[in-house]
Parts: C-alpha cells; structure tokens; sequence
C-alpha cells in the first residue's frame, strides 16, 4: 500500500504528524507529488525528510527556486525568494546544501505506473496545471483533461482533497474527501485524484490531508498536529506574511 501526499510548503510540524500516522498503517512506499517548498517556516527540514520517500516530484513552488517567480503574488514571492537564500547560503559544510539543491532542482513532474499517472498539477500540464472542484462545470476542459492519462490520475496543487469521475468524456462529477469517507473502489470509470495538501489544506478542513491506495481503493485520511506552533515560527520569520499562518486554523 502507498501513502501519497502533496503541498507540504514548508510545515514541518504538519509533515511529521503525517509520517507518524503513515507508520501506524502498514505502508510499503512514500510518494510526494510536490510542492515541498514555500509558504511555511522549515523548507529544508521539509526537503531532507522528502528525500527518503521512493517518489518525489516537484511542484510549481520548488522549480520557482530554481526558475523564478514571475506570475506569482507577493506572498508566495516571498517565500520562494527567502526559500532560494536559506537554500544557497554559505555554510560551513556545503555537501548537504547541494545534495538539497541538486535532489530539489532535479525532480521530475510526472510518474507512471502501469495504468497510474502521478502529478502536481494535472494531467495535462503535469507541473502548473489545475483541476478544481468546480471544473465538472466544463465540459470542454474535463474532456481534453481526460484524454491525457489512461485510467487513474493523483494530484496535488489545489489544496483540495477528493476525486473527479469521468461518466462520460465531457460529463464529470466531483466526490469531495469527505463523501468518501469510508473509502472509494475504483471501477472502470477514469478517476483524478486530489490528494489535498500537507501543509496547507483549503477544503475548510485544517487537519493535514493525504491518502492510502493499495491499487483499487483511496482512502483519505486527517491528521491532528501542533497548528499553533506552526503558526509562531510563520509569525517569527520577516520574510514570510503572517497570513501564511492566520489562514491555517481555517483550513483556506
């Protein structure tokens, strides 16, 4: 059975609840769709804990390290831009610092296993794409979406946990997390899968998000952790916007 997560962005404490309560569960592998990086307080924690999961892929945060920020807002310019300091900072033993920045910068954007395709974004644009609850509203969009992967899509990005099923090529339907809770089998319809986020859900739902897929059902499980002392260290950094930290107890 896999653990699969995504938009850890930052929040350490978040990502270790997340681990403890992947161990308690039986779980062979790790996959982290991305988003490891940016919005929260411990970026480098958070990146050397993702280094021991069997796939990593990066999001829109990680390779703006790397390639920019232009079309991000200031808030997440911010945190991308103290992220790219904390990264190449001088320091005493520089072996760590470019293990991280060469595992960081060399994360692929897709993976496939089988009929199974992983990603941040989604299946048409792996790495920066969206697919939002609400887009079951269009037709067009979810028909060419569906056409990019063969039977099971899981994702990130949105922050928003639950699963689009294909009825037909343009008629979809969303499932949030919550209508799923005692678990959903896949069946021969095409399914994407938001897995929700880590660090930083914005479902409503402040628990830290993520799901178990044993090959046939996805199971979507909250974890509890310190929210509050999350919240101090955002407060604690200049570079990062205290609205990092207020919009966690909400869940948005």
């Amino acid at each position: 059975m896999k653990a699969i997560l995504s938009d850890i962005h930052g929040n350490l404490e978040a990502l270790q609840a997340v681990l403890v309560d992947i161990a308690h569960v039986g779980v062979d592998s790790i996959y982290n769709l991305g988003d490891i990086t940016g919005y929260g307080s411990n970026p480098i924690a958070c990146i050397d804990l993702s280094m021991n999961m069997a796939v990593v892929l990066q999001g829109t945060f990680d390779n703006a390290v790397f390639t920019g920020t232009r079309g991000f807002s200031i808030i997440p310019e911010q945190s991308i831009n103290w992220t790219k300091q904390l990264l190449e900072s001088p320091v005493q033993d520089a072996a760590p610092q470019r293990r991280r920045i060469q595992f960081l910068g060399g994360l692929p954007t897709s993976h496939a296993e089988g009929n199974v395709l992983y990603v941040h974004g989604s299946p048409e644009r792996h790495l920066n794409g969206w697919v939002f609850p609400e887009d079951v509203y269009n037709p067009s969009k979810m028909e060419k979406i569906g056409k990019q992967f063969e039977s099971v899509c899981f994702n990130g990005h949105t922050h928003v946990p639950g699963i689009h099923l294909e009825r037909s090529p343009e008629d979809w339907h969303f499932l949030s997390a919550a209508e799923c809770s005692d678990g959903f089998k896949l069946d021969d319809r095409k399914a994407i899968c938001n897995v929700g986020s880590v660090g930083q859900p914005r479902d409503g739902n402040w628990r830290a998000s993520y799901v178990l897929f044993d090959g046939s059902t996805i199971c979507f499980r909250r974890v509890e952790y310190d929210i509050e002392a999350t919240i101090r260290k955002i407060y604690s950094i200049p570079e990062l916007d205290n609205f990092s930290g207020d919009r966690l107890r909400e869940g948005r």
